[in-house]
């Protein structure tokens, strides 16, 4: 079976963020931009496991670029819980890099999905 770099990726982030939500709740108290955080970051493996079984190209394109806007919007809040001081430096310097690299992949795959129709 042919590997699916997407998937993997954006589930193993889903385990991080859910595993960041237990922190920030658990250990720092905070509620509210942790779980805005919980909703956009697991949002983005399930977008990209709906996009499989798209039942068409556009139907995959649209699935993906939601996925993109999930993506993002994970970047705001890892970034205000970042600077807010939820997330130290080394907290946000390990979980960021995998997000950026996850909204490059997705550009990526919407860009040749849309040059190939």
């Amino acid at each position: 079976m042919k590997e699916n770099i997407v998937k993997e990726k954006s589930f193993s982030f889903a385990l991080r963020i859910v595993k960041l939500y237990r922190f920030l709740t658990e250990e720092q108290r905070e509620f509210v931009l942790s779980r805005q955080l919980l909703r956009s970051g697991t949002a983005i493996g399930a977008l990209v496991r709906e996009a499989e079984q798209a039942e068409s190209r556009a139907d995959f394109i649209h699935k993906m670029a939601i996925a993109l806007k999930e993506a993002n919007e994970s970047v705001y809040w890892i970034e205000l819980l970042n600077q807010s001081g939820y997330i130290d430096k080394n907290g946000y310097e390990s979980i960021y890099p995998e997000i950026i690299e996850l909204l490059k992949l997705l550009t990526a795959i919407i860009k040749s999905s849309k040059d190939n129709t």
